[in-house]
Order: structure tokens, then sequence, then C-alpha cells
């Protein structure tokens, strides 16, 4: 196996990853990362493979688990029930319970909603008379409203929890610091504390709503602790990759000049796709080895650690000719952008219709929409997104 060398917060890194990837992918479909000391799954190939091996998983080897400083305690306490950090049996109840409150109907009844605020967010940006920012202007706004709406919590808490939700998942940036991992445990402790009276007062006046269904009595009820952690995963993850890939695909779209007929509705869903392939909003996925694993020439041992490069994959040449070059109209093919295997992203279909929904309406209303300024991608590894999107119509 192959060693390579590269900082994730280089800046010239941050702003091009896939240059790296592709030295990456020329070395094997593994390399051994020397800044994560890790060893790395770079091909589409290999990272299908790793994400579907029963043998491999989120939930650390009990004699493997990391030890947990006091000044994280209350954000541990939260991942402790993450079904995104568990496996199964754990996790098949997790998932069950979401899955049956996050129905395709129920997604599918926020269409109106997340039409008409994008319209208003972007009516809000046009009435400003110049250049706006995209990224506070509708990336943000559009995703964490419509998950609030979605499990029942007040839209005018939106701001708040998106600042908790920031502070959150600076614990797993490669730039994190002692200040960020602090930040992070106070905003735990707050969510969770929200999340606790809220659930608290659904109980008693139980609504229509993602919140009340979690809620619902039985064998395979939640317990407090899981229902707080599995509404602070949905509503932190329900917007995170929508804002990201929602500015890197305006980003791309524009800068290749790709014609409004691509936003059709008989081509809108392959575009999406292709938005996703392209540019991901998550980059970097580790799993745990649970046993004695031979696979792609290396020989992982219970405990050893493996990590799926998703944005490597989705650009590998031997799935996408020409991978670099962005591409609406060629062929739609299952990427990696929201993982395979039973942590494949359950808001995967709504981020799709939020990306489909808002994409026409910005490209319908702003048709001469053009780039103010250089874009510059945020340093937040191993997320990728922009800091800012100046654009004006």
């Amino acid at each position: 196996m192959q060693h390579l060398s590269q900082s994730p917060t280089e800046p010239a890194f941050v702003q091009n990853p896939y240059a790296f990837y592709a030295r990456a992918r020329a070395a094997g479909d593994l390399v051994w990362w020397d800044d994560y000391d890790l060893p790395c799954a770079t091909s589409a190939r290999a990272v299908n493979a790793f994400l579907r091996d029963r043998r491999f998983g989120r939930e650390a080897p009990p004699d493997h688990a990391p030890e947990i400083a006091p000044h994280t305690a209350a954000f541990y306490a939260i991942e402790a029930h993450s079904m995104l950090e568990l496996e199964p049996p754990r996790h098949t109840k997790l998932r069950g319970a979401v899955l049956r409150a996050f129905t395709s109907r129920r997604i599918a009844r926020l269409t109106d909603g997340i039409e008409a605020l994008t319209h208003e967010c972007l009516t809000r940006a046009i009435d400003t008379g110049g250049p706006f920012d995209l990224i506070e202007a509708l990336a943000k706004p559009l995703p964490v409203i419509t998950i609030a709406r979605l499990l029942g919590v007040p839209e005018s808490m939106a701001e708040q929890l998106l600042a908790w939700s920031n502070a959150m998942v600076g614990m797993y940036q490669a730039r994190r610091t002692g200040a960020m991992e602090e930040a992070a445990n106070t905003a735990a402790a707050e969510f969770a504390a929200f999340i606790r009276d809220y659930t608290a007062q659904r109980r008693r006046a139980p609504a229509d709503d993602l919140i009340s269904e979690l809620l619902t009595p039985g064998p395979e009820a939640l317990s407090e602790d899981e229902l707080i952690s599995t509404c602070i995963l949905l509503l932190n993850a329900g917007h995170e990759a929508t804002v990201h890939t929602l500015g890197n695909g305006v980003k791309a779209l524009l800068e290749h000049r790709t014609s409004t007929l691509a936003l059709s509705p008989d081509r809108v869903g392959a575009t999406v796709e292709e938005i996703l392939r392209y540019d991901p909003p998550l980059h970097f996925f580790a799993r745990w080895a649970y046993e004695d694993v031979e696979a792609f020439g290396h020989r992982f041992a219970p405990g050893d650690r493996v990590a799926c490069l998703l944005a490597s994959a989705n650009r590998d040449p031997a799935l996408w000719p020409d991978p670099d070059r962005f591409d609406p109209d060629r062929g739609v093919k299952a990427n990696a952008s929201f993982g395979v295997g039973i942590h494949f992203c359950v808001g995967a279909p709504l981020a799709r219709l939020e990306l489909r929904s808002a994409l026409p309406i910005l490209f319908a209303r702003l048709p001469e929409l053009r780039i103010t300024e250089p874009p510059v991608y945020a340093n937040l590894y191993h997320f990728h997104g922009l800091e800012r999107l100046m654009v004006q119509g």
C-alpha cells in the first residue's frame, strides 16, 4: 500500500481536494493517508465494498472506544445514542423508528412549502438591489426551516438550530481545536435540553409532525436519550448536506454555463444527481473493523479503521468517463454522496426534493444569475462547502 501525505487543512486542498484524490486513486484502491494514519478507500469499487461489508461498522469495538474527556462529555452523550454511530441491533431499532415516521408521503407534502419558502428567500435577496450571498440568502434558511417544519420545531428557532449544529459539526472537522470541542459540548448540552423540554410538550399535546410520530408508544418506542439524539441528528443532518450541496451545485451550474434546460421537469433529477456526484457535501467517512478481514491487498485486524473517500469514489474514471467534467447529461448512476448500505442517509429523499424544487425556481427568477466574486470553500473538511457565494441576477 502506498503512503501519501496531504494536510486536510492546507488552503490549496481545501479549495480543490480532487487533485489529491486523483493521485490517491492512481496509487490504488487503498492508500495510507499519513496525516490521518489510516488506510483510505479511493475507488468506487473499494468505497462501495467497505460501506456494504458488515464486518466493518461505525460503532467502536468496546476495547477500542476512545476515552471521553470531561469537556466533551455532553457531546458524546448525544453520540452514544445516535444511529449514525451505532450498528445493529440498536441501529436497526432507531432507523426503523425514523423510517416509520419519515415516510415518502410526509416528505412529498413538503413540496409546496419548499417552493414557497424558496420564493420568499429569493424575494428578500432580490429586494436588496445588489449582489447577495446565496449561502446566507437561500442555502442555509431553506433546509433548516424545512427540517424544523418536518419535525415540528418552531421556525423561530432556525438561527439557534443553525448555531448549535454548526458548533457540533466542528467535532468532525480536520481543523478541530480544544475551543471547538468546548463549543460543541456547550451546544450539545443546550440542544439536548431544548429537545427534552420540547418533546415533553409534544407528549402532552401531539401534533402532525415527526417528533409526535417518534413519541408513539409501543414495544419499539425510543427511550428519552434515544429520542433526543435522534431529533438532534435529524435536525443537524437534515440541513447540513443540503446547505453545501445547494451552494456547490449553483456554483457548478454557473461556472459551467449550464443551460437552464437542465432544470426542466424531465431533466432536473439527473442534474441534481450530477451535482451530488461532482461536488458532494461529505468527503470522508470512517469505519471500524470487527474481525480479521483481507480486503484489497490489506489485512485488517479487529479495531483497525478504514476511511472511505466518498468524493474520490464519485470521480472514479472506471465508473464515470471524464469524471472531472460537470455534465448533467451523463447517464445517472448511483454515487457515494449519501453512502450505501445500512447507513445510507435517511434524509436523502428530502435533500433531493429540496434541490429539485429550489434550483428551477432560482434560475427562473434570476435567468441572468452570475457570480460576482471568486467563490471560496470553507475550511470544513471532512465536509466540503462554500463560505459564501456572491451572485447577482
